[in-house]
């Protein structure tokens, strides 16, 4: 059989899926690395992007961070951390991960206070709100959109990302995957496609759940803008 149909046998195996060990478990720590990953870095984003966006400053730090954040290769942490006090296992992969959420989650935050009307923030404190009052009641509910789609971002790439455990034996998926691996490409090549498309699948997923959620804590008016903003984005160069 080629690989293809092994992995579709492997699939259909109900073994592989309750076993110790199997799809169910791998499932289970997967989604529990993910979202330990993206909680811890939304507590460190959301707080510094929020806060940076409010007093209008550090807008190059936000860069900065982000951009250094996304130079270090999470496979780069993912062998670095395990040889610290963290040892192997979850709490270095769950760090390496947070790490890799950070850039979309601070960018979003801070993108999102910086695009409320400075009418509406120069109304609020005209009211006697203070900065903090303004920053809670004023833009951080306009802001919602904004951080509703970072995390979706950074939840997506996280699963994806988080196959990579396997290395470090975090658990996840992706200790199907070098389980494949371990038995070589002639017998393991269906598991190793398998837990691809795990992957893959879970992603996809997320992806649409957390789409749909970002449109509903969209208000109706910010949906127009902001497909408005995109069509003409999208749209070509009118002609001369």
């Amino acid at each position: 059989m080629n690989p293809i149909e092994q992995a579709i046998v492997w699939l259909n195996d109900p073994l592989n899926w309750t076993n110790p060990g199997g799809v169910l478990d791998r499932l289970g720590e997967h989604l529990y690395i993910s979202a330990a990953a993206v909680a811890l870095g939304c507590l460190i984003a959301w707080p510094v992007g929020l806060w940076l966006g409010h007093t209008g400053r550090g807008g190059g730090a936000v860069v900065l961070i982000s951009n250094l954040t996304l130079s270090i290769p999470t496979i780069a942490l993912l062998t670095i951390l395990p040889l610290t006090f963290l040892g192997f296992g979850k709490p270095p992969v769950i760090i390496a991960l947070a790490v890799f959420a950070i850039p979309p989650l601070l960018a979003n935050a801070y993108t999102g206070v910086r695009q409320v009307d400075p009418e509406t923030r120069e109304a609020a404190r005209g009211m006697g709100l203070s900065g903090g009052q303004v920053l809670r009641r004023v833009e951080l509910p306009l802001a919602v959109p904004y951080l509703a789609a970072g995390f979706r971002t950074a939840a997506v790439q996280v699963i994806a990302t988080a196959a990579l455990a396997s290395f470090v034996n975090g658990g996840g998926l992706g200790q199907i995957i070098s389980a494949g691996f371990g038995l070589g490409m002639s017998v393991g090549g269906g598991q190793i496609l398998a837990g691809g498309l795990l992957v893959a699948v879970l992603a996809v997923l997320v992806e649409g759940v957390l789409a749909v959620v970002e449109r509903a804590v969209t208000p109706r008016p910010l949906r127009r803008t902001r497909g408005r903003a995109a069509r003409r984005q999208a749209a070509p160069v009118g002609k001369a």
